[in-house]
């Protein structure tokens, strides 16, 4: 197979768009589809592809795009696609960001990039030998309230982090029987585990505890269902840290961050729409979010904007393997407090010890 030269090492790189292939074609994948056709400035939706038979060829009906593939490796072969976006289940996303990058492609993939330790180091192994940019979909370093807020922590503004919290609480579950175990760690408060670590810098988790049960739906819980948890993390700069996760936010989708100093504290996120208030004889009410695609609609395009001048540039803005790698190795340690019903340690690579 031949590998295509990287956008960025060639000739009049910015004379033509940035030519972007998506793997997965189900929720967050369309709007990814929607974003890449719509709204990313110098790139274009090259190529759709989604192993059920017709998935790919509705997406890619809605922006006339023209080739689509049952076969991720398909798309990933052909030589006109400059990156990919990963939006396929999470079990697939290791194999599919080896496979890009081997084929020389640039790679953004959702979270979770892996479901292990192993596949993680995997994935930033192949990244880095083909010399190919490799983003991850941590969307709240792109949403402006977090970004101001890690900016004015980075910039010393409170101080010496001590307490750290981010939360997220979805509105309900549509299917809770369709929710795989650990779900909570590795899909939702994977993102918060991401956050929490971005806003303490370079410091490392070293402890986690983590309680979990499932409340919301408590009938599935035999099925491995967990849709409550709360999570404590210890830092090796001293910083303690909490996360939390519920899934039945009946007021809207809920996610916050807060960082506390000894020089003063930073917070972002508002489940409120807009600004307006109303007032009226019942009392003060605001209209909320309801979707993730709402709540972050600038930060969701605006991270594959981010994608695009990797494509360009080679170098990525946005969270990388390594970033994504130390977000996954606090859910593994999550899992394992849960089961152990204990404190669980991490050592220097982050491995449960």
């Amino acid at each position: 197979m031949t590998i295509p030269t990287p956008l960025h090492e060639t000739a009049g790189e910015h004379s033509r768009p940035v030519r972007i292939g998506l793997i997965g074609s189900g929720w967050i994948g369309a709007f990814h589809a929607e974003s890449i056709a719509l709204r990313i400035p110098g790139a274009v939706l090259a190529a759709v592809a989604d192993p059920v038979p017709g998935a790919a060829e509705r997406v890619a009906g809605k922006y006339g795009v023209e080739k689509t593939f049952l076969d991720a490796a398909e798309l990933i072969a052909d030589p006109e696609i400059d990156g990919v976006v990963i939006a396929s289940p999470a079990f697939t996303h290791t194999d599919l960001v080896v496979r890009a990058a081997e084929a020389g492609k640039a790679v953004f993939v959702e979270k979770p990039m892996a479901l292990t330790l192993e596949d993680a180091d995997r994935a930033i192994a192949a990244a880095a030998a083909a010399g190919v940019p490799l983003q991850v979909g941590f969307n709240r370093r792109f949403s402006t309230d977090f970004a101001a807020a890690g900016r004015l922590v980075q910039e010393g503004g409170i101080g010496t982090p001590q307490l750290l919290r981010s939360l997220t609480r979805d509105p309900g579950l549509a299917n809770p029987g369709a929710v795989k175990p650990w779900t909570i760690f590795n899909e939702t408060l994977i993102h918060d585990f991401d956050t929490l670590n971005w806003f303490n810098g370079t410091a490392k988790p070293v402890e986690v505890v983590a309680l979990a049960d499932a409340l919301v739906a408590p009938d599935f819980k035999d099925g491995g269902l967990l849709d409550t948890a709360m999570v404590t993390i210890r830092y090796d700069n001293g910083a303690l840290a909490v996360a939390e996760a519920n899934f039945s936010a009946v007021y809207g989708y809920d996610v916050r961050g807060e960082v506390f100093g000894d020089a003063g504290m930073v917070t972002a996120g508002d489940v409120r729409a807009t600004s307006m208030r109303h007032y009226g004889a019942a009392g003060q009410s605001a209209e909320t979010t309801r979707l993730n695609i709402d709540l972050f609609h600038q930060a969701y395009t605006d991270e594959l904007v981010s994608f695009v001048q990797a494509v360009r540039t080679g170098e990525v803005a946005g969270a990388r393997g390594e970033d994504a790698r130390w977000a996954l190795a606090i859910a593994l340690a999550c899992r394992a407090s849960v089961e152990q019903h204990a404190i669980v340690r991490l050592d220097d690579e982050g491995r449960v010890v």
